[in-house]
Formats: C-alpha cells, sequence, structure tokens
C-alpha cells in the first residue's frame, strides 16, 4: 500500500510539473558544463613541443598518462605556464602537476568566489570556472595512499559552496575533511564537484540530465586516477551525487560505491547497476529524503531506494546521523562506518 501511495505522489508530481503548477522554480533550471577543459583550443594548436599535444576532448587517460611520462620536467612545466587550465584539469596528467597548474590559475583569477581555493597549500586536483565552477580538491598524501576515497556531492554545489561555513558537512570539503580526519595517514580524500549539479529541488534535480553528463565526467575522472598509477577509490556519493554514481557504476573504475541521503541510483537494485564494486546505503529516520517518492514516472523520480533491503545493498548504520547531512558530522556511527570502507573492510 505504502509503493503504491508513492506512486500516485508521483504520478501527481508529474502532472504539476509538467503543468507548471508545483512552484517549481523555472529559473534554476541548468545547463551541464561538458567537454574538455576551457583553453582546449589553444592547446590543440600549439606546436612547441615540435610535435601534436593529445587532444582533450579525444585522448585517453591513458593516453595523457603515457605523454606527459615521455615529456622532461622542463617539458612538462613549459605546458603548464602555457596552458594551465588544461594541464589542470587533463585527466592522466601527474597529479603534482595538476596541483601547480591549477594553483597557478587560481591566482590569475578575479573571481570573489575562489578567493579561498586560491590559498598557499591547498591541493586542487581539477578547476573548471565555466559555469557555476567546478573544483576538486585532495585531502591527505594522493601519491602514497594505500587506500583512496571520493566524495561526490548532490544539489547547490559549485565552486561558491564547495567549502561554505555553514553546513559544513553538507559541503563536498566538509564531508571529504571529516573522512580524512576520521581515517588519517596512509588514505587520501577527494572532494570531487565535477559535474553541474541541480540548484533547489526544480526540475533539474528530479531528472537525471545532469547526473547523464556528471557520470561521464566522474567516470574519467576515475579513470585518470588509475592512469596515473593510483589505487582504485571507495565512491562516497551524497543525494543527487547517488544518481551520478548509479549511471556511472558499470563503467567506473571503484572498490565500493556508498550511497547516503539517495533519491534513487536509476535502478531496481544492486544487480540493475552491473558494477562489481560493493555497494553500501546509509539512511537515518530524520532524512527528509525518505519523503520523496523512490519511484520513475515519466521521466521523473531516480528509482528503488537503496537503503530498503530488497535493494541487496549493504546497511551502514547511520542512527545517530541528523538529516539530510548529517552522515560525516564526527562522532556518528556513519562516519565511523564511512572510515572503515575507505580503509579498505569488506564486511
Amino acid at each position: 500500500m505504502r509503493r503504491f501511495a508513492r506512486t500516485l505522489a508521483a504520478v501527481a508530481l508529474a502532472a504539476t510539473v509538467v503543468a507548471g503548477t508545483a512552484g517549481w522554480a523555472s529559473g534554476t533550471t541548468q545547463r551541464a558544463v561538458t567537454g574538455p577543459p576551457p583553453g582546449s583550443a589553444s592547446w590543440r594548436a600549439d606546436r612547441v613541443l615540435g610535435r601534436e599535444l593529445p587532444d582533450p576532448g579525444s585522448a585517453t587517460s591513458g593516453q595523457v598518462s603515457l605523454f606527459f611520462a615521455g615529456l622532461s620536467d622542463r617539458e612538462q612545466q613549459l605546458l603548464l605556464e602555457r596552458h594551465p587550465s588544461v594541464v589542470g584539469n587533463l585527466d592522466g596528467a601527474p597529479l603534482e602537476l595538476r596541483y601547480r597548474a591549477n594553483a597557478r590559475a587560481l591566482s590569475a583569477s578575479h573571481d570573489s568566489r575562489l578567493t579561498r581555493l586560491a590559498s598557499p597549500g591547498r591541493q586542487i586536483l581539477a578547476f573548471d570556472p565555466r559555469g557555476r565552477g567546478q573544483v576538486a580538491e585532495v585531502f591527505g598524501d594522493l601519491r602514497s595512499a594505500r587506500h583512496v576515497a571520493v566524495v561526490v556531492p548532490g544539489s547547490d554545489i559549485d565552486a561558491g559552496t564547495f567549502d561554505r561555513m555553514n553546513d559544513v558537512y553538507g559541503t563536498p570539503a566538509g564531508m571529504a575533511k571529516s573522512l580524512y580526519a576520521e581515517t588519517g595517514p596512509g588514505s587520501a580524500v577527494i572532494a570531487w564537484a565535477g559535474y553541474t549539479t541541480p540548484v533547489g529541488l526544480g526540475l533539474d534535480a528530479a531528472t537525471g540530465s545532469l547526473a547523464e553528463a556528471g557520470a561521464r565526467r566522474l567516470t574519467r575522472f576515475a579513470e585518470g586516477l588509475s592512469a596515473d598509477g593510483l589505487p582504485s577509490p571507495v565512491v562516497f556519493c551524497h543525494s543527487y551525487g547517488s544518481v551520478v554514481c548509479g549511471l556511472a557504476a558499470p563503467g567506473l573504475l571503484a572498490t565500493d560505491l556508498v550511497v547516503l541521503g539517495s533519491p534513487g541510483m536509476r535502478a531496481d537494485d544492486v544487480a540493475g547497476l552491473h558494477t562489481g564494486a560493493r555497494v553500501w546505503a546509509a539512511k537515518d529516520d530524520t532524512d527528509w529524503i525518505d519523503d520523496v517518492p523512490h519511484v520513475r514516472v515519466a521521466g521523473l523520480g531516480h528509482g528503488a531506494d537503496p537503503a530498503d533491503a530488497a535493494f541487496g545493498a549493504r546497511r551502514v548504520p547511520a542512527e545517530d546521523a541528523k538529516g539530510h547531512t548529517g552522515y560525516f558530522a564526527p562522532g556518528t556511527d556513519s562516519l565511523r562506518a564511512f572510515a572503515a570502507i575507505a580503509e579498505g573492510d569488506s564486511r
């Protein structure tokens, strides 16, 4: 009966959104940032090394890695200075080079949203200023890490809200910092806000178009980590980020997928994700996401609840997490469980 009621609710939701009477803000519709990094046209035309550079739009991460491995330090530095936005966002390029390239690009920016990101010592693995801005930041020594985790956030995250001071554990930087503090040496955590997220509870949040674009970017990002010789990560997917992870799952190089506060993964069960990764799910009783119908009707909604036993995911305790953004709060059972999973505990 409860499932039937939710189906009716989803049908009503579809009707009201299509009719434009649901009160959802049409002005919040987002256009996904896709394609190669900014500055790619100049990169493609550059013959400073006497040969073509790998095309950012078509070269694989493995091809990019091999290209940089064949360069001298001087040649790598020359490309960094001439094309920091490309080098800093080129999956498969050495992470140390990407850090330096993005620091250079951020220091040259006059965008007030990015002031904190440009602070010395931050390890920015990706920075794309287009649209609302996309960022990836590393906590820990990624090069020497035995275990790597990636945090994929949900709605309302961009360069300006990446590490906002309010609702800290609802931000990718806050979630990643907390997880890293719980895991400590030997692990590294990447806060990955590398896709265009929905704004508010609008049509974008109820559909999968932004998630589809994000899934392609997440898959390529993970391929870049592998090409650079880094361990396959545990991927933590919060809220709408779990839709991204669900769509990416068949091709995502990950040992585990951990979803929390999920509206659905666009699959009926774990088998429908077509992944060899272990799948985990967490949802606390006070999370408002439980009021969202876990169905798909007329293209709206994201399907079954991964936290339901019938989905088949391994359950993560979350009884003392509070609300939709409390899963990474220090002292919670969910954070302790996340840390154990990130460190390779497969129980």
